[in-house]
């Protein structure tokens, strides 16, 4: 028996969307078309932040609480009316990647199980040249929501300084987000240049509350991901509504509101309105582009002074210039230098590998969890402090380390502990991880990806 669907008509043409009632949110009830529904309701802004730009899939299509998978090429069959563009990736792989241009293009992209939308930092008629700088505030375990608002407004202050103009939005997650549009000069790798520059100085000006530091061991506070400004780099869009239980959205705000705003403000329900009573606060951001000379010469200022490249994703070839690509822990000493050998950590039991896979460290690691998703591995992590209290009153957020790594089809979540600050007699030894699943394993599925 076939599936009953929902035809739309958008933007002059008809969008038919299958299984229209299937829950999405399992916990709010919302629908896939009262998902659909949402975008067209806030098409205006949502296509400010996608419109024109070549789009990866970030396909959920067994729901928010379900697995992902990252689709760079588009589907087929397609709609004739929907373009492709065709992007050069880091790897030298290629593919055509969707690009919307309208709301029935949004409509129909959310059909096939996109929640949220990740288009490229550039426009479809120029893909070498970003329009974009996006400054993405990601705090450590630990770090509340009022730090995150405090670096946010250090981050405009900068900007301001060196004459960008920053858009704010809620990452709809646990983070913040500052946008500047820029004029199409500069390559990806001067974009990101900027952004590390961006990135020091913002840590120079709040060093207790920001970090520059791209290695987890080295963190504190909220972290400024220069990195999600390297080429074939994402960020989920604004009005992109994200696969949390309540369904909250990345909403764009004015500064005046960020002092007081609160995440969980803004969700599938709410935001509709507050679109209607004030406005899309981003509506001139394409006014807006500013130039990045500034912040290159700042760069300049950073490397005169002795400072290397920072590290590069790791799905970057090595870079000219950038220091060595391994943990601080795991570096060998220099000649000469004095150093604990270290140790390989035992790993848990049943494991072939501890968790520094089958390298030395100087760091007392164990590992406590590997899950299919953050949210079941930050529950064995809730399992492990009940059953070790006097352990994790020693550790501090950054003794906390999550790992979004990637497996067959898809990433999953590793959650380590750095005992470093627990004495020596109080340490517990690597036990059975509390979340263990194997990445590499074949899981049934349903066959391959389908559009709802």
């Amino acid at each position: 028996m076939p599936s009953r669907t929902h035809v739309l008509e958008v933007a002059g043409r008809e969008v038919t969307i299958t299984n229209p009632d299937k829950i999405v949110f399992p916990r709010t009830g919302h629908t896939k078309l009262d998902l659909v529904r949402y975008y067209l309701g806030v098409a205006d802004g949502a296509l400010r932040g996608v419109a024109g730009r070549p789009m990866a899939l970030k396909r959920y299509v067994h729901g928010a609480e379900g697995a992902f998978f990252f689709q760079k090429r588009a589907p087929q069959p397609r709609p004739a009316w929907l373009e492709t563009v065709e992007l050069r990736f880091p790897s030298g792989r290629t593919a055509h990647e969707l690009v919307v241009r309208d709301a029935a293009g949004l409509a129909w992209v959310v059909n096939l199980g996109c929640i949220d939308l990740h288009p490229h930092p550039v426009r479809a008629d120029d893909l070498e040249h970003p329009d974009e700088l996006r400054v993405d505030l990601d705090p450590v375990p630990g770090v509340g929501w009022s730090q995150v608002r405090e670096v946010a407004l250090v981050t405009r202050d900068a900007l301001e300084e060196l004459g960008l103009v920053g858009w704010p939005k809620t990452s709809g997650s646990r983070g913040f987000h500052v946008y500047c549009r820029i004029e199409r000069r500069w390559t990806f790798g001067e974009v990101r240049r900027a952004a590390v520059a961006l990135a020091r100085e913002v840590e120079r000006r709040a060093p207790d509350l920001a970090t520059s530091k791209w290695w987890k061991e080295e963190r504190h506070g909220v972290f400024l991901d220069y990195n999600q400004n390297a080429k074939d780099r994402t960020v989920a869009s604004a009005y992109s509504v994200r696969p949390t239980p309540d369904a909250r959205v990345s909403t764009p705000l004015r500064w005046e509101e960020v002092p007081g705003c609160q995440p969980e403000a803004f969700t599938i329900d709410t935001v509709p309105e507050r679109v209607t009573r004030l406005g899309d606060p981003w509506a001139e951001i394409d006014q807006a582009a500013g130039s990045l000379e500034p912040l290159l010469a700042l760069a300049s200022q950073h490397e005169e002074a002795g400072f290397a490249d920072a590290p590069w994703p790791p799905h970057v070839t090595k870079q000219a210039g950038e220091p060595p690509r391994v943990q601080p822990s795991k570096r060998r000493p220099a000649a000469g230098q004095l150093a604990r050998e270290g140790i390989v950590p035992p790993p848990a039991l049943g494991k072939a590998s501890g968790p520094t896979g089958r390298r030395r460290t100087t760091m007392p690691l164990i590992e406590v969890a590997r899950a299919a998703t953050r949210a079941e591995a930050l529950e064995g992590l809730e399992r492990w402090k009940a059953r070790h209290p006097a352990v994790w009153s020693y550790l501090a957020p950054a003794d906390v380390l999550e790992d979004s790594m990637r497996g067959r089809s898809s990433t999953w979540t590793r959650i380590r502990l750095n005992l470093r600050n627990v004495p020596d007699a109080e340490r517990p030894a690597q036990e059975a991880l509390e979340v263990d699943y194997d990445p590499w394993e074949r899981h049934p599925g349903p066959g391959g990806p389908g559009r709802d």
